[in-house]
């Protein structure tokens, strides 16, 4: 096995901007949850994460969750955080604690259909495409609210809060006016006082930009990069 020291090294420091962030705001660090994403990373690297005292992994692939969620302790808690398909719904249920990344009507309908069968209620986000950009998923801000009155009709599925993937940038500022949307966004719907949804997650920030995101309210902050180094795609 190689040396993967550096993991535990790399969430520390993590940990200590994490602090910080939530230090300039007033913010306690517990309603803070680092997801540690570790798509396309090997196994053994989500076990240096886990020995190093972490549970949250965030994976961009049902597959990937599929094959590493039996390889680790019963207490992993696993997030889907990529564009999921509907037609790998069923894998997702079984596994993902929370999908992020739910961003239609006929996705919702599979999933609570999916979660029945197995008398679940799934956690969800609500994927928000908060620049507007066309390469990206997502809902636009306009129609979230008219979107999760529908999505409250369904018994097997829990509205947990809203995600986002804000733009990639090397100037971490500049996408602290996304993650303020996203803020007021979560605190106008829950203002709707809509049946059965009480939000309380926001899900935004990744390694480049999660100290804005904290201190615009993030409660669950998105980091691969900064944890287990880049990533190699080409590899299959």
């Amino acid at each position: 096995m190689d040396n993967y020291e550096f993991i535990s090294q790399n969430l520390s420091e993590i940990d200590s901007q994490i602090k910080q962030a939530c230090q300039t705001t007033g913010r306690d660090c517990e309603n803070v949850k680092l997801i540690c994403v570790s798509k396309t990373k090997p196994v053994e690297m989500l076990k240096a994460a886990y020995n190093a005292g972490y549970r949250e992994f965030g994976e961009n692939k049902v597959q990937e969750i599929t094959l590493k969620a039996p390889e680790m302790p019963d207490d992993t808690i696993f997030h889907m955080i990529g564009h999921l398909q509907k037609n790998k719904v069923k894998k997702a249920v079984q596994y993902a604690e929370i999908i992020h990344s739910v961003d239609s009507y006929e996705l919702a309908e599979v999933i609570n259909n999916e979660a029945g069968k197995i008398n679940k209620v799934q956690k969800i986000l609500i994927e928000i495409n908060i620049a507007s950009e066309e390469s990206k998923y997502g809902v636009k801000t306009e129609s979230v609210a008219g979107l999760i009155k529908k999505l409250s009709e369904f018994e097997n599925i829990k509205i947990c809060g809203l995600m986002c993937v804000a733009p990639f940038t090397e100037e971490a500022e500049s996408n602290r006016q996304y993650f303020r949307t996203m803020q007021n966004l979560l605190i106008d719907i829950n203002s709707l006082n809509i049946n059965n949804v009480n939000m309380d997650i926001l899900s935004m920030g990744m390694s480049g930009d999660f100290k804005v995101a904290i201190e615009e309210g993030a409660t669950h902050v998105r980091v691969g990069t900064a944890i287990f180094g880049e990533r190699d795609y080409t590899k299959k």
